[in-house]
């Protein structure tokens, strides 16, 4: 199922754009998009973006612990498909989580979190609630 990002859109920035992943398979996997429109490397964001980046990083990972209890976090940005700056948060767990009666399993604990389970599909209800826990507990952390 292809869904339109600006669905999955949790919140916009100043220079950053956080969106819910649709592939669940990690619970609470976002992706965080520059908005700049040259943005390409990670190591060449400016220093805005990336005080912005790692500000909205910490709120992110304190909102998803609470949420979810993740026992450790990924971090991804290649470039190679969506060649534009942009980074995986990927939130990783020994052991099944359940939220909104659906289990989530992380298959690859121990082992790079790719390739991921791209059979395991939510419903765009079923996102939108992931989404919609995820922004509350972003407000609450900001606080």
């Amino acid at each position: 199922m292809k869904i339109d990002f600006e669905k999955l859109k949790i919140k916009e920035y100043e220079y950053w754009n956080l969106y819910l992943n649709e592939y669940q398979c990690y619970l609470g996997r976002t992706c965080l998009v520059a908005k700049r429109p040259d943005a390409i490397d990670f190591i060449a964001m400016t220093r805005d973006e990336r005080e912005e980046f790692f500000s909205i990083g910490q709120t992110l990972n304190q909102a998803l612990k609470t949420l979810f209890q993740p026992d450790l976090m990924n971090y991804a940005s290649m470039g190679n498909v969506y060649n534009h700056l942009h980074v995986h948060l990927i939130p990783r767990y020994k052991e099944r989580r359940e939220f909104n009666g659906i289990t989530f399993e992380d298959k690859r604990w121990g082992k790079n979190y790719a390739p991921y389970d791209r059979t395991f599909e939510l419903t765009l209800d079923q996102l939108l609630h992931i989404k919609e826990a995820i922004k509350s507990n972003l407000t609450v952390q900001m606080k």
